[in-house]
Parts: structure tokens; C-alpha cells; sequence
């Protein structure tokens, strides 16, 4: 006779929470999402997915692959180009040419942006009805004991029961500060000292400024204690700009990552980098964001789990943008897990000799031996490349072939990342937790 199915709370539904979703629907592994917002929705404007992260995505359900592929804008060109934003200061002050650093390829349709909202809508169609609860803020998890469902309590007085919490909830994870501890700093994210203004610019007015090679594919504009990123989305009807500054002071809001700006201030900011980067700070709107960058570089999670509880995502190992990892990350986080959930169901239907509990903890502790490593090595390294876009990494400073040979093995070692290789490890560890 089957086991009871296995029921999983996720808590968050950003990406990392609907792709998981999406990859236990595929398994027909029973789910439910609580949301603390009254929608599921996508703050902020482009995103961008290495190819590590699409077959990711190809593993975890095709579907979601489908879904990025559906609102991706390809690159016009297959090469991420580092450029000098500071050249043509002391030249041609009207010029948007830069000097170019380095490149490296990324392969065909590699790398490609899209807008957040847009693909989350398109994760959302894809989910079945009514597996979302709204306005769930969640404040604390009850475990009654090896033979008893856990039981969740929200803000609001309501209370739900499961055998696996998912923790989806954010670089503020509440999951994480109760797996983790309230008075440990390891609990919370650290401000990395850098911010970023966010816009995005029209193709019709980027286009006749700065040229069609300027705004058809990925750059990143280095220079001293400032760097932009830029590349197109929205069916290339808009050039994404991300424009990082070096901040001394420290973030002034105790509760949200940005605030609005002011268009001078980015401006400003840029004032002494070349023409490129002047330019396309002139043409960001009034309309401006300033983010906040934090990570837990400084204060690493000693684990991702507890139990039967767990984080993934930026809840697990929130990282700098530098790398343009984080969303991808945790694609990955939830390919394992649905992997490894799913291992334990097919477990629970054929195992006598092993508690219910025992199989749910098992898998957890795969997942979190599978995905501790790496993800805190891309937290490490996404705060690297920040400091050496910078011009601020010690060992490579703004040396071009230093910086090219840094940024180089720190990319690959991310974008070639085995994800077959990572899917196996997940069965091979799961099978021999079991059998000892």
C-alpha cells in the first residue's frame, strides 16, 4: 500500500518558491505556497540566467525553461563584453566608444535578460489553482515530534500543517532566523558598503545615443568605485541599467532594501566616467530606485537545515548581484529538492525499516550537503567581481589581463557547473544516507 503523500509548505513565492513549486507539481509531489503579500509579484526590472541556470531549469521542469525562453531577449552578440568606462575622459568627451577590457563567450543565446514581472507572471499561469495563500506572514514553526505533522503559525492567527517547510521567504527569512537562531548575526544579511541605481531606457531613445552594438548585448562598464551593467529585455524594447556605487555610510532604512532616488544623484555618481556611462545615466527617467546591496558573505548560514525544515534561495545564501547568479542559484536549490523529495516518496512507498521522519530529515540533509558549498562559494565570488569591476580587488586592481584572467576562471567555474552531475550526487548521497 502507498505511503501518505508528502506535503510541503513553501514559504515565499518568489522565483526560487515557483520553480520548486513547478518541479513537485512535475513529480506530483502535494505543495502549497503561503505568501506574506496580497500577490505574487516581482519587484524590481531585468534579470538575467546563466546557462548553468537553464538546464536547471530543464531538469527541475521544462516548463520553466519554456517560460524564461518565452520573455528572454537574445543577445545580439555571443560575447559578455567588459569595456573601460572611464576611457575617452581625457579624449572626446562626446564619444560612446570605451575601450574594450576583455570578453568571453557565452555561447549560443547564452546569458540572455528578461523582466522579472514578466517571467514571474509566466510561472504563475503555470501553476495549478488555489495552491497559493495570501497574506501568510509566517511567525513561527511548531515541531511536534517525529510521528506528528509540523504546524506553522502566521501573523494573522492562522495556522496550517505539513511535513516539510521550505523556506522561499527572501534575503529576510524568517524561516532562516528560526532554523538559525534570532540572536545570531549569521540570521540576517550584511549591507557589502555598495548600491545600485536601477532603470531601464526606452530602445527608442537608447538606440539613436548610444548606437545599435551599444544596446543589443551585455556590457559592463568598469571604472573606479562605480560600475554600470546593461543589456536589453523586454522583447528588446528597453536596455536594462544597473549602475553600482561604492557606499561608505551605511543603508539608512531598517526596513526595505530601496528607495526611490533622485536622477542627479546617479548623475553625479558618473560624472567623471566616459561618454558611454554619462550618456546613459543622462538618459534614465526622473522615475529611479535606489537597492541596497546585501549579502551573508559575512555572517555564512552553518547550515541550510533543520529537521525537516529548510531555506533555499536567497533565504539560504543571498548574494550580491555581481555574479548575476542569484535567482540561478536557486533554480538549482529547488531542482535538488524536488529531486530529493520526490527520492523520498518513492522511499516512504517501499520502506519499512525506516520512520517517516527519518526519510523527510534524510533529504533534507542531502540537499544541504549538495548545495552548501557551492552556493556560499558564489556569495564569495559575487562580492569579489563587485570589488574588481570596482577596481578595489587588492589582487588584480585595473589590470586589464589580472581583472580578464580573475573574471574568467570565476565565470566559468559558475556557468559550467555539471547539472546532471549535481542530480546524481543528490541520488547517490539520498540512498547512501539511507542505507546507513
Amino acid at each position: 500500500m502507498a505511503a501518505k503523500p508528502i506535503e510541503v509548505a513553501i514559504i515565499g513565492g518568489g522565483i526560487t518558491g515557483l520553480t520548486l513549486a513547478l518541479g513537485l507539481q512535475k513529480r506530483n509531489i502535494k505543495f502549497h505556497i503561503y505568501e506574506r503579500s496580497q500577490s505574487l509579484r516581482e519587484i524590481g526590472a531585468g534579470i538575467g540566467f546563466t546557462a548553468n541556470a537553464e538546464r536547471a531549469m530543464l531538469a527541475l521542469d521544462p516548463r520553466i525553461h519554456q517560460a524564461f525562453k518565452s520573455v528572454a531577449v537574445q543577445n545580439a552578440s555571443d560575447w559578455f563584453q567588459w569595456v573601460d568606462g572611464f576611457s575617452g575622459v581625457n579624449g572626446d568627451k562626446d564619444t560612446v566608444e570605451e575601450d574594450l577590457l576583455f570578453k568571453l563567450y557565452l555561447g549560443e543565446r547564452g546569458f540572455e535578460g528578461c523582466h522579472r514581472a514578466h517571467f514571474l507572471k509566466e510561472l504563475v499561469d503555470r501553476l495549478p489553482e488555489n495552491c497559493v495563500t495570501y497574506g501568510s506572514q509566517l511567525e513561527t514553526i511548531i515541531d511536534r515530534g517525529d510521528n506528528e505533522a509540523i504546524q506553522l503559525k502566521f501573523h494573522d492567527g492562522t495556522a496550517a500543517e505539513t511535513d516539510l517547510v521550505i523556506g522561499c521567504d527572501g534575503i529576510r527569512s524568517r524561516v532562516r532566523q528560526l532554523i538559525l537562531g534570532e540572536e545570531n548575526p549569521a540570521s540576517y544579511p550584511k549591507y557589502t558598503h555598495k548600491k545600485a541605481y536601477r532603470g531601464l531606457i526606452p530602445m527608442e531613445k537608447a538606440r539613436p545615443a548610444l548606437g545599435e552594438s551599444k544596446v543589443n548585448t551585455r556590457f559592463m562598464h568598469l571604472g573606479p568605485d562605480a560600475h554600470a551593467l546593461t543589456f536589453p529585455v523586454a522583447e528588446g524594447k528597453l536596455v536594462n541599467v544597473v549602475a553600482f556605487v561604492t557606499d561608505p555610510g551605511e543603508w539608512p532604512y531598517a526596513d526595505k532594501l530601496s528607495a526611490p532616488a533622485e536622477k542627479k544623484n546617479a548623475v553625479v555618481n558618473f560624472s567623471k566616467f566616459g561618454g558611454a556611462v554619462r550618456t546613459i545615466m543622462d538618459l534614465l527617467s526622473d522615475d529611479l530606485d535606489e537597492w541596497a546591496i546585501f549579502d551573508t558573505y559575512d555572517h555564512p548560514a552553518s547550515t541550510y537545515y533543520d529537521g525537516r525544515v529548510c531555506i533555499a534561495g536567497d533565504a539560504a545564501h543571498a548574494a550580491s548581484p555581481h555574479h548575476g547568479a542569484g535567482a540561478g542559484s536557486g533554480v538549482e536549490d529547488a531542482t535538488v529538492l524536488a529531486t530529493v523529495i520526490d527520492l523520498a516518496q518513492t522511499q516512504l512507498n517501499q520502506s519499512r525499516d525506516k520512520s517517516r521522519s527519518e526519510i523527510l530529515k534524510a533529504a533534507l540533509a542531502t540537499y544541504n550537503t549538495v548545495r552548501l558549498e557551492r552556493s556560499q562559494w558564489i556569495v564569495e565570488s559575487s562580492r569579489i567581481l563587485g570589488d574588481i569591476y570596482q577596481w578595489q580587488h587588492e589582487a588584480t586592481g585595473s589590470d586589464r589581463k589580472k581583472c580578464e584572467d580573475e573574471v574568467s576562471w570565476r565565470s566559468h567555474k559558475l556557468w559550467d557547473y555539471d547539472i546532471d552531475q549535481m542530480v546524481q550526487q543528490t541520488a547517490e548521497d539520498y540512498k547512501q544516507r539511507l542505507s546507513s
